[in-house]
């Protein structure tokens, strides 16, 4: 059974930060990779982070690059997202995801084997 949990949502002034966290247990610290992925209102859900919980693997999505951090602490069988300047177009409910033996590419486009429940982000202006 996997289990993945996210905490940290809430409301956060435009430029601000916030830290999400992605508690995980069962299979889901044996999986490959990690991912975040965000919907927003009235949008599809997309890509924002994703990492292996071993090896060097990490990537973002170009909306987010150089102000999203995705990190994980293999001890805690945790993984974060560290959002840094956010912007009102940021709003969304943000999830987690657990792949095994998946491609870059097909990560991206959102094939999870596992998905957290979600955490809302509210960023206001």
């Amino acid at each position: 059974q996997v289990q993945l949990v996210e905490s940290g949502g809430g409301v956060v002034q435009a430029g601000g930060s916030l830290r999400l966290a992605c508690a995980t247990s069962g299979r889901a610290f044996n999986s490959d990779v990690m991912g975040w992925f965000r919907q927003a209102p009235g949008k599809e859900r997309e890509f924002v982070a994703a990492l292996s919980w071993i090896g060097g693997y990490i990537d973002y999505a170009d909306s987010v690059k150089d102000r999203f951090t995705i990190s994980r602490d293999n001890a805690k069988n945790t993984v974060y997202l560290k959002m840094n300047s956010v912007k009102a177009e940021d709003t969304a409910v943000y999830y987690c995801a657990a792949a095994w033996k998946k491609g870059i590419v097909v990560i991206r486009q959102g094939a999870m084997d596992y998905w957290g429940k979600g955490t809302l982000v509210t960023v206001s202006s």
